[in-house]
């Protein structure tokens, strides 16, 4: 790649969105061939670097969505539908994507198509084997998901018009797989552990950031009540690191804990997040949301957490942080991911 400094947003850029891609498209390649290994360790190993490899990728989505890595924003949708091959999102577009999330900061709403919670009420049984798959820690949740964006042409009204394209990821990606299942069965099923890895990282990240509900709006005019409220915004948005006394391991996720000060400034690259976190919090813990309380949160809670309904005894605000921060409660949410553009 040329070095001219004009292509980048950031010139800084270079050093590590090329360390990111590299490690994306180079982790996926070289998992996928570790899958291929007689040897079970490197299995393993290779499973967990697919997963993360995938992981990063849906991060850099997220990058390329914010216009945050090129200048023009071209080339982010060109490198963001890169990604989304990589990490199993490209059956949506990835304008949907962009377009759903940029509501979800304009708005200072979860908006979506999608009303999982009255789908649930409808579905009881289905309801009933989604809680038993979540509490064998299969995220069935986000599987069903994941099944209405591989159909979103023929599910959504209002993707019709995208159904030859649909289509042609679904011939393309589900005749790989399918002739990967009959070849070697064993490197299909490690594929889709690591696909559900990904799942459960994405999701993890996710489920304690906001307690925004959600709205039924995504094809509707903008009714958000707190559009525009940056101090509402904040407040009802919640940091949860990986580590603030270890920094770097935070470049696991890209980043993605220091979910305010995303918010304070959506135009800021993953690089720079750590330096308005502490200019924002001043590294208090206090602010954070800490590793080892969202670990229990998501275990005790991956039952109860699929369908969640929030009434206005629920936590909100700096209460919810504050037993967020007790490892008890809240339940948080799933589904949010922008991975969905629905």
């Amino acid at each position: 790649m040329s070095t001219n400094p004009g292509l980048l947003k950031d010139p800084a850029g270079w050093r590590y969105y090329s360390a990111a891609i590299g490690y994306a498209v180079g982790g996926y390649a070289l998992g996928i061939v570790g899958l291929f290994d007689s040897f079970w360790l490197v299995n393993v190993a290779a499973t967990l670097l697919l997963a993360h490899a995938m992981t990063i990728a849906a991060y850099l989505i997220h990058e390329c969505g914010h216009n945050l890595i090129f200048q023009r924003s071209r080339n982010n949708a060109k490198l963001g539908r890169v990604m989304s091959w990589l990490c199993g999102a490209a059956y949506g577009t990835y304008e949907d994507m962009r377009y759903k999330h940029f509501r979800h900061h304009v708005d200072n709403d979860d908006v979506v198509w999608f009303a999982y919670d009255d789908f649930f009420e409808r579905h009881p049984v289905l309801t009933n084997i989604t809680r038993v798959l979540e509490w064998a820690y299969v995220p069935a949740h986000d599987l069903i998901m994941h099944f209405v964006m591989v159909f979103t042409s023929f599910v959504i009204p209002q993707r019709r018009n995208q159904r030859l394209r649909n289509v042609t990821v679904i011939l393309i990606r589900g005749s790989l797989f399918a002739a990967v299942f009959i070849l070697a069965p064993k490197v299909a099923l490690l594929y889709m552990l690591a696909y559900l890895i990904m799942v459960h990282v994405l999701r993890f990240m996710d489920s304690v950031q906001h307690d925004y509900p959600y709205s039924t709006t995504l094809f509707e005019t903008s009714t958000a009540p707190h559009k525009g409220d940056s101090d509402w915004e904040q407040e009802h948005t919640f940091s949860n690191t990986l580590s603030l006394r270890f920094p770097k391991l935070n470049w696991l996720t890209l980043n993605f804990g220091y979910h305010n000060a995303h918010h304070a400034n959506m135009n800021l690259p993953f690089y720079r997040l750590p330096a308005l976190h502490a200019e924002l919090s001043g590294n208090d813990p206090a602010f954070v949301i800490p590793f080892m309380a969202q670990l229990k949160l998501y275990h005790r809670n991956r039952v109860s957490r699929i369908y969640n309904p929030q009434t206005e005894h629920y936590p909100q605000g700096r209460e919810y942080l504050r037993t967020a921060q007790t490892g008890d409660g809240p339940i948080g949410g799933n589904a949010a991911s922008f991975l969905t553009s629905f």
